[in-house]
């Protein structure tokens, strides 16, 4: 593969990732016209357009898309054949894209990358931060975590990393002027703070029944969530990775106990059709590694 081929396919997939000309420039330490030009030379000799772009946006062809895929686990193999020639004596290197809901990203994946880091300096995070669910190709993501009961996508390559549970909770506060909560029945009475991105935010399955439940407030971020539980606006739904520490410390209580939601697991999502490369690997099974055997949320 002639270098200046291989210099392109570089530019044209960080372009892809970063959805921008000058971004990718700035990456690379190069003006903007120099990756206009990699780009230019690849369209021209496959003979077909890969991108399309005006003066506001960008995004890939059809084409383009099929190529991405292709060339992400050519780059991917390339930079692992030159690791094992080198018999695994020079450290890995190169980008690893993640894609992570914000408030499992924030609360445990920020710490793991951080030591992470310091084992391996020639490695970059580059770390997505978004509860929407995103296309992993189009993205060009090595590594997306999805906390779900189940993957709806097939086409996805899947590792369970661990099991979790959410927890109805209410601070103190809220609880001692408002009627007590016994049996999911009794939600009916109460604020409810509702997760916008559940499947169903106005049902919640506790114990094997299913009740609608009302409030004021809705939102996509069980981080606000968790902050307005802990100022007594009401009643939440929330993940026990966010909130044990404060379950610990007394300023949220559990609540319908005997009724347990059901519980799901946090995957370690994989783009289909290839291979990861070895620093993807590394990631995941240092992922494990500091998630500990039984996450301390269980």
């Amino acid at each position: 593969m002639a270098t200046d081929k291989l210099a392109a396919l570089k530019v044209f997939r960080r372009v892809s990732e970063l959805g921008s000309f000058t971004r990718a420039a700035d990456d690379f330490g190069v003006t903007a016209a120099t990756i206009s030009k990699h780009i230019a030379f690849l369209e021209q000799d496959l003979g077909t357009r890969l991108i399309n772009r005006t003066t506001r946006r960008m995004n890939l062809t059809d084409a383009g898309l099929a190529f991405l895929k292709r060339t992400q686990a050519l780059l991917d193999d390339l930079e692992d054949a030159e690791l094992e020639a080198r018999g695994f004596q020079a450290e890995p290197r190169g980008t690893i894209r993640l894609n992570v809901p914000m408030s499992f990203g924030l609360t445990h994946i920020t710490g793991a990358i951080d030591s992470f880091l310091d084992r391996y300096p020639l490695i970059d995070i580059d770390l997505q931060l978004n509860d929407r669910m995103i296309d992993l190709v189009e993205q060009g993501v090595d590594i997306a975590i999805r906390v779900r009961s189940e993957l709806s996508d097939s086409s996805l390559r899947a590792r369970p990393l661990r099991k979790s549970r959410n927890i109805v909770c209410a601070s103190p506060e809220y609880l001692a002027g408002a009627p007590a909560i016994r049996s999911p029945t009794d939600l009916a009475s109460h604020n409810c703070l509702m997760y916008t991105l559940h499947d169903r935010p106005g049902i919640w399955a506790l114990g094997g029944e299913e009740v609608n439940v009302h409030g004021n407030y809705r939102t996509d971020s069980s981080l606000a969530i968790r902050h307005s539980l802990l100022r007594g606006l009401g009643v939440g739904l929330l993940p026990r990775f966010l909130v044990q520490q404060d379950l610990d410390n007394g300023t949220l209580i559990p609540l319908l106990q005997d009724y347990p939601p059901e519980s799901y697991t946090i995957f370690a999502v994989f783009p289909p059709g290839r291979m990861q490369p070895t620093k993807v690997q590394m990631l995941v099974e240092h992922l494990e590694q500091y998630l500990g055997d039984r996450p301390y949320w269980e």
